[in-house]
């Protein structure tokens, strides 16, 4: 089942994991992250997983840096990137982000990153539970 919010879609994989992709050319506001959180935890009452799908060009403002993947039933985050310059802007959030202890990993989607980020987040979840 796949949400739609003002700035991307939301996609569940299973009742546990759920898959983000951000549209193109945006830059995630603090409003923006408000909306996302607020959406997890309508859809989300127990420990969850997301997958982001960087597929589409996008950057966050320094405040949605700072806030974005704070949910406390969030358990692991795999990033999917299809390019370098993706990959980098994930890898500053996470490094921003590092004393907040973030489970996260990064997957090539060029080399089938999508499906290994799903199995990780899966055992991830298993190990949390």
């Amino acid at each position: 089942m796949e949400h739609r919010l003002s700035f991307a879609s939301v996609k569940l994989i299973n009742p546990n994991i759920a898959e983000v992709i951000v549209d193109a050319g945006v830059i995630v506001s603090m409003e923006m992250v408000e909306e996302y959180e607020a959406f997890l935890g309508q859809i989300f009452q127990h420990e969850f997983a997301l997958l982001v799908n960087k597929i589409n060009p996008y950057d966050y403002s320094f405040e949605a840096k700072l806030s974005i993947g704070s949910h406390e039933k969030l358990k692991a985050i795999a990033v999917v990137y299809y390019n370098e310059t993706a990959e980098k802007k994930a890898s500053e959030v996470a490094n921003l982000r590092q004393v907040d202890g973030w489970n996260v990993r990064f997957y090539s989607g060029l080399e089938l990153g999508w499906q290994e980020g799903v199995n990780w987040l899966e055992e991830e979840l298993k190990q949390a539970s």
